[in-house]
């Protein structure tokens, strides 16, 4: 049902768009947009730093200098039936998986204001885990090249077709804003998909002067088909593999997500950061992340620093099955599933990186950003990179430079 409702919004939109601009007396129909023009240079030449976890290619092996990390280009068109109805749809072409360019609804939904204080949506919308979800694709409304991935990873899938319910209310001089959401949502990546369903959260913020407060807590289950394939043949082994298939299982187990951030910007400066949790009786195991980021406004010009830092608090590596157990070839698959499990386990990411930037407004709604980013990868692990290759080490150290372009019309 909900999914029919987010492309009723587009249809919507789509076949009122003509007569809208020719009649003002009409319902009001606006356009905007935002876009990103990026290139990221990796000093680590055997894997490449992407900013999707699903992506084919990024900077570092693939390319020396990669234009494929951070570009993207959004249309949002937002239709206005009636003082109290609105739909809205919004659209980001951006490097896939697959190689393309594809556009893909990124929003798409109905907005029913109840009263001026409580409203309610349906169809296609982002999951509020963060201070920033709603607007992690526009750079141009934060101070990063990219968000920090430390946090802005923790959660696959970040859009969901569903309800959501936002209530606003002022206590005292501090306006506070409660939101709840349920749905589910999926994503595509090269040799899956990965689905979450029955999702739910609620998250509230608090602006008081300067300052703003963010809380946000939710859970939903995740299932992949390609996880699902991995376990059921551990369940070929007999018990032992039966009781590691239904400890490390992702399919019918609810992950949850805690998520705290604290803003102040009083103008000339600003200083925000965010820790999250996400725990999981599976294989998605336990993580936590961290960042702060303060900045300085000088006229157009905006330098800023950051930290952050990501950890696994939940084990990376998994004795398996014993193979000693079993008779050949069977010993040499039991070989084969631990070191692909241990694999697994131990692909979280576990980094502490600082950041250094400036942000350059050289014309409304423009803006040139330089960014570098210095990355330490824990012992043993890849630090989120892809592609990785013989000759690659694990836990070493990367460095990134970044130079984005964006904007929003």
């Amino acid at each position: 049902m909900v999914r029919q409702v987010t492309w009723l919004c587009a249809i919507l939109i789509v076949t009122q768009s003509g007569a809208l601009l020719a009649d003002n007396s009409l319902p009001n129909l606006e356009f905007n947009g935002f876009g990103t023009l990026g290139v990221v240079h990796s000093d680590e030449q055997n894997a490449d730093f992407v900013n999707d976890p699903f992506a084919s290619q990024g900077a570092g092996y693939s390319h020396d200098w990669s234009a494929e990390v951070d570009s993207r280009l959004g249309l949002q068109a937002t239709l206005h039936l009636t003082p109290i109805l609105s739909s809205v749809v919004q659209v980001v072409s951006e490097k896939h998986y697959d190689g393309s360019y594809a556009p893909e609804i990124e929003w798409a939904n109905v907005q029913y204001d109840i009263t001026p204080n409580l409203s309610i949506r349906v169809g296609r919308m982002v999951q509020s885990s963060f201070m920033a979800s709603e607007h992690r694709k526009v750079n141009y409304a934060t101070p990063w090249v990219r968000p920090p991935q430390e946090i802005y990873r923790l959660i696959p899938v970040a859009n969901f077709d569903g309800v959501d319910m936002r209530y606003r209310y002022p206590v005292g001089k501090a306006t506070n804003e409660l939101q709840m959401n349920f749905g589910g949502g999926s994503v595509d990546y090269s040799t899956g998909s990965i689905d979450a369903s029955d999702s739910w959260g609620v998250s509230h913020r608090t602006h008081w002067g300067d300052a703003t407060l963010f809380a946000s807590y939710g859970e939903l289950k995740v299932s992949a088909d390609e996880l699902s394939q991995f376990f059921d043949v551990y369940r070929l082994f007999g018990l032992p593999g039966e009781q590691l298939a239904s400890r490390y299982e992702v399919d019918g187990k609810r992950t949850s997500l805690l998520s705290l951030g604290l803003g102040y910007d009083p103008g000339s400066w600003f200083v925000m950061g965010e820790w999250a949790r996400s725990s999981s009786p599976s294989l998605l195991g336990e993580s936590e992340g961290a960042y702060m980021t303060l900045g300085y406004r000088v006229a157009e010009w905006t330098p800023y620093v950051g930290v952050a830092r990501a950890k696994v608090t939940s084990n990376t590596s998994e004795p398996g099955l014993n193979a000693a157990l079993y008779p050949s070839p069977f010993a040499e698959g039991a070989q084969l599933l631990n070191g692909m499990l241990n694999e697994l386990l131990s692909s979280g990411i576990q980094q502490e990186s600082i950041t250094v930037g400036a942000r350059w407004d050289f014309r409304p709604g423009m803006a040139l950003t330089a960014q570098y980013d210095h990355i330490d990868m824990r012992s043993g692990t890849s630090g989120g990179l892809i592609n990785q290759q013989p000759e690659f080490t694990p836990g070493g150290r990367i460095n990134l430079f970044s130079l984005s372009l964006d904007f929003v019309f």
